[in-house]
Order: structure tokens, then sequence, then C-alpha cells
């Protein structure tokens, strides 16, 4: 199928790219693309529009500090999966990502435009909600920034006013003594997960747990994320908070599985990664002991 008529711009400033979007309400921003342009081709998706923001310099930054790393609206998910840097810092980003569609999608899919969509069974989103991560959105009025969990207001309904236009997201570091894990099931690889999990579990000195929690895609309408601290105890009962996760969830059936069934997935996944994340932060608590 072909795409509807649209007006096609390429700005080369990030004030031209915001003025245009500023004139044309209904403008939509083409990035990577990968979204986009199945929506435009299938009649799902008809802006009067397309603002092309790969000329705008300074958007591509990927900027790793020690409290958390930046991507800006052109980082691929490529770069970021491959980058070491990234990784040391936010563990998280890498181990998703390597679940998002296939590498020749990856190559030009962006870490921002995967957010912007606002997917509920997208892995980023759920790895920015559970970090309390930010977006970063530009206009013609100014900007601002806009915490996770304001960012997703439902499904492919992020918190966009017309003109807006994400222009970074900030992932946090994770703390001290504290483990990362991601697992999700598809029908095959590459494929929207039918459930997934990111966790993160801290440790104290004496190897209790002092923080557990998960955050869930392809099972709420947003990305939803639990605190399971409780519910582990400082021993990690990681079949506790897994049961207490079965209680909280209510996903929704639809053509490729029923509600009991992502429910159980959600059940097995929580286990399975909160078990890893603590023990990604033993191995990591040690290593730091020289042990």
């Amino acid at each position: 199928m072909k795409p509807p008529p649209f007006r096609y711009h390429a700005p080369r400033t990030l004030e031209e790219a915001l003025d245009v979007l500023a004139a044309d309400p209904s403008a939509k921003v083409l990035a990577g693309g990968q979204s986009l342009v199945p929506l435009l081709n299938m009649r799902l998706a008809a802006p009067s529009a397309l603002v092309d923001i790969n000329r705008v310099a300074g958007l591509d930054v990927l900027r790793v500090r020690d409290d958390g790393v930046r991507a800006g609206a052109l980082a691929r998910h490529a770069r970021v999966e491959r980058s070491a840097e990234a990784g040391a810092v936010q563990p998280l980003l890498r181990l998703a990502l390597r679940h998002v569609a296939h590498p020749v999608i990856r190559n030009r899919g962006t870490v921002v435009g995967s957010l912007a969509h606002a997917d509920p069974a997208a892995e980023l989103p759920a790895v920015l909600a559970l970090l309390g991560g930010t977006v970063e959105v530009a206009s013609a009025a100014g900007r601002r920034t806009v915490r996770a969990d304001a960012f997703f207001r439902g499904p492919l309904e992020p918190a966009l006013e017309p003109g807006d236009l994400a222009v970074s997201a900030f992932f946090p570091a994770l703390p001290p003594r504290t483990g990362a894990a991601f697992a999700e099931t598809s029908r095959r690889h590459g494929d929207y997960a039918l459930a997934g999990v990111a966790a993160t579990v801290a440790l104290d000195g004496d190897l209790r747990v002092t923080s557990a929690r998960a955050a869930y895609l392809g099972v709420a309408a947003t990305p939803l994320v639990l605190d399971l601290t409780g519910a582990a105890g400082p021993a990690g009962d990681w079949a506790a908070a897994s049961a207490h996760v079965l209680e909280r969830v209510e996903p929704e059936a639809d053509i490729h599985a029923s509600a009991d069934y992502r429910r159980h997935l959600t059940g097995v996944l929580t286990a399975r990664v909160l078990r890893a994340a603590a023990a990604r932060a033993l191995r990591d608590l040690r290593k730091a002991e020289g042990c």
C-alpha cells in the first residue's frame, strides 16, 4: 500500500523544525520511521506533513555520565545497544534493546522515537518508567522536561502536544549495589512481546534486599511499575513477589494471547527477572569488594 499525500519538510536546524511544527499542528515528526512509515502505508495515519529531522545537527547526541545516559532524538537503537559506556552506566538499555525487533530495524529506529510512539508493548517505555527517567520536549514556545510517569498517558498517547518535538531522553544510572535484568516472551523473536518485565534489585552490605522494583510491558495501557520490596522481603522471596504481582495485573486478551496466559507469563517472568537482577547485584558487589 502507499501512504496518503503529505507535504515534506527537511529542516536543517532545530529552530526551523519547531517553526514548521508550530505552523502545522497536524504534522508528524520523522526520525527513524520504523513505526510511522508502516502506519502511513496502512493508512492508519494521515498527517498533513512530515518533518524529517534527520538533517538537524545536534540531535544524534549520546551522552554518558556517571549519573545516567542521555540519548538524543536521532540516537539509533543499534548505537545505544552497542555502546559499552552506556551499557556500563545503565545496563537495562542494552538488555532491553536486544529484544527490539531485528538488527535492521534497530539500525534505523531511534530510542526517543520509540518513547514518543508510546506503545505499551514496547521495551523502552517500560525501562524509562522503571528508572524514573525523563523526556525533554521542545516547541516554539520553549522547552520542558516530562517525567516518565507523566509522559505515557495511554496506548500510543505520549504527553506531546501539537508543535512539540521530543529532543532527548534521560535514563538515570543504577544506584550502587543494584542489579538489573530484563526478559520478555513473544511468539517469534522480534515480535512485540506478549508480556515483558524489566527489574532492579538493590542489596545492602549484609546481602539483604533493600529494594525490588519491576516495570511491565504488554499487560497494561501504559508501562506498569510496581514496588515489590515488601512482598519479596529482605531474603528475596521471589515467589511471593510473583504472587503479589499476579494480584495486581489485569491484562487484556487479544488475537495473540488470552488475558489468563498473559497474567501467567507476568508471574513467571517476574520471578525469573528479579532472581537475575539480584544475582547481578551480588556479582557486582563481590567484584567491587575484590572477592
